[in-house]
């Protein structure tokens, strides 16, 4: 399997997280623990995952250079700002409405999310002490 299949499919796994955690922030959080709490907890925590899945999959990468994982970061990056969109205009949003999730409004660390996925093979290879 070469590496764009493998970034494709542990990309796919951080879509299914990003999905779960969002579920989680709508059902749980934000009713618990009101919208700025459940906001931030809810991007943290899909911060962690993300990183988390990143740290696990890495070693099936064998990737070596800063460079290369960078690149792979940028995949994910790519892939989660081309689904956020395009789902988002199939649903019928606005451009003004999607620009919103890009405000840190609320509690809501989106920005900070998409910075992580970017980083994440490089983190990943600095927690694996590869880096």
């Amino acid at each position: 399997m070469g590496v764009f299949a493998k970034a494709f499919a542990v990309w796919c796994a951080i879509l299914v997280l990003a999905i779960a955690n969002g579920a989680l922030r709508e059902g749980v959080l934000i009713p618990r623990l009101g919208l700025h709490a459940g906001m931030i907890l809810s991007g943290v925590l899909l911060a962690a995952l993300i990183v988390l899945v990143s740290t696990l999959c890495l070693p099936w990468f064998d990737l070596q250079s800063t460079r290369a994982l960078l690149l792979l970061g940028l995949g994910w990056l790519g892939l989660t700002l081309a689904f956020e969109w395009s789902f988002g205009l199939l649903r019928g949003k606005s451009t003004s409405e999607l620009l919103a999730a890009y405000a840190f409004k609320d509690g809501n660390l989106w920005t900070l999310v998409l910075l992580v996925t970017l980083l994440a093979p490089l983190l990943a290879a600095w927690l694996r002490g590869t880096r």
